[in-house]
């Protein structure tokens, strides 16, 4: 089984998600664009706006398990807890964002493969690097960009700890792997997005 955790950053932005087939996860706004197997959301404007999606009505929405319970949807779910933890702020649960959850809760489903669309990183001109960008819940695309370091350490932790798990980072052509990435022996680049 192959698992498809679809983030938002702008190099897919040609890449026709709706030819997936495979089990999918979303983050975010991305049920705007596409009906994924389900979602995954830490923040509550988030959360409601894919509870309020008509088209989302049977698909699951995972958020942070400190509130998962405000929601009386039964759709609302807990996200499972990392199972690896540290000393340092971008260890603590709360300092995780939906894009590392999502590959998170893909990885507990112990898949040969998990492919990573739209986790772009970095980014672009030192600005927001978002296809959401100056739309509801997102900032405006003249924000400056956030720094990726949580998210390399927090995937690192990921690919590492799910080693049995082939994990497929899909980006366009000159896009650079981080330099922990580099030695991930489970984790593939594929450079196939045009």
């Amino acid at each position: 089984m192959d698992i498809w955790v679809i983030g938002n950053g702008e190099s897919r932005r040609n890449f026709a998600i709706t030819r997936l087939k495979d089990h999918t996860i979303g983050c975010n706004a991305v049920h705007r664009d596409h009906l994924c197997t389900e979602y995954v959301a830490v923040d509550r404007r988030m959360v409601q706006e894919i509870l309020n999606n008509s088209a989302t009505l049977d698909t699951k929405i995972h958020t942070r398990p400190d509130w998962a319970n405000e929601y009386v949807s039964k759709r609302v779910i807990p996200l499972p807890e990392p199972p690896f933890t540290g000393p340092n702020k971008v260890d603590k649960p709360f300092h995780w964002n939906s894009g590392p959850y999502a590959i998170l809760l893909a990885s507990f489903y112990y898949p040969s493969r998990i492919h990573l669309l739209g986790f772009d990183l970095y980014g672009i001109n030192g600005l927001v690097n978002n296809l959401y960008k100056d739309t509801l819940n997102y900032s405006k695309s003249d924000t400056r960009l956030v720094c990726p370091d949580f998210w390399v350490y927090q995937l690192a932790k990921i690919f590492s700890f799910f080693h049995q798990i082939e994990f497929v980072q899909h980006q366009v052509e000159h896009w650079q792997m981080p330099q922990d990435w580099k030695q991930i022996k489970n984790l593939t680049l594929r450079t196939d997005i045009v």
